[in-house]
């Protein structure tokens, strides 16, 4: 999978670079690619924002800038996800799609965000455009959630994890339960003990449990 991302603070992806990220882009499993917006301003102080039509507060990041960088990176197989708090919720099933993918387009917006009509150029023009939210919060910008949805994406990916068995009891896997709670040495702990079936031995039982503890954690938070 090829990952590009358009950003005017390239510093922000030197995670990409860390752990599992690190040893996937490594592997040749994830090309990583991050470009500086500013380098496609057009005048001699790097704007790349400007007031909105309308008035308002806050500034909007220019057509004509977004343009020229994503024009450079898109492709017939691009989906363009655009981070935007007005975008669909991304969760574990959008994930395992785009995982799927073969090249992601992320377009970090920074302050009011990026003029509509970039989205409406790209959708215009047949691409794949998906305007996406992490959460019913504010960020400064879409970095956070960028490194948010590849994290989740890449470890989906063949190959990425070292353990493939570990994607088959995720933290929210395919059915929508949570993973149940986990221990591991000593048996005793600060006085707290672990759950007696966990050290029955009974694989059976055991998996009982496990499964009721996951559908408890599910209930809690719906």
């Amino acid at each position: 999978m090829k990952i590009d991302a358009v950003t005017i603070f390239p510093d922000y992806f030197a995670p990409l670079k860390l752990s599992l990220l690190g040893k996937a882009a490594n592997a040749g499993l994830v090309n990583f690619e991050i470009h500086d917006l500013r380098k496609h301003a057009t005048n001699v102080h790097n704007q790349v924002d400007d007031t909105p039509y309308g008035g308002g507060a806050g500034m909007v990041m220019m057509p004509e800038v977004w343009g020229q960088a994503l024009d450079e990176l898109m492709e017939p197989e691009t989906d363009l996800i655009i981070l935007t708090p007005a975008g669909k919720r991304f969760d574990q099933s959008m994930a395992q799609e785009y995982s799927k993918a073969s090249h992601l387009v992320f377009a970090c917006g920074r302050y009011e965000g990026i003029d509509d009509r970039v989205r409406q150029h790209y959708l215009n023009k047949g691409f794949r455009v998906h305007e996406v939210s992490i959460g019913d919060y504010v960020l400064g910008g879409g970095e956070v959630a960028s490194l948010v949805m590849i994290e989740s994406i890449t470890r989906l990916i063949p190959g990425v994890l070292g353990n493939p068995d570990s994607l088959a009891e995720e933290s929210h896997n395919e059915e929508g339960y949570l993973e149940y709670p986990n221990y591991t040495k000593p048996a005793i702990w600060r006085d707290i003990s672990v759950p007696e079936i966990l050290l029955s031995g009974n694989h059976g039982e055991i998996a009982k449990w496990r499964a009721t503890q996951a559908i408890e954690r599910a209930n809690k938070n719906l």
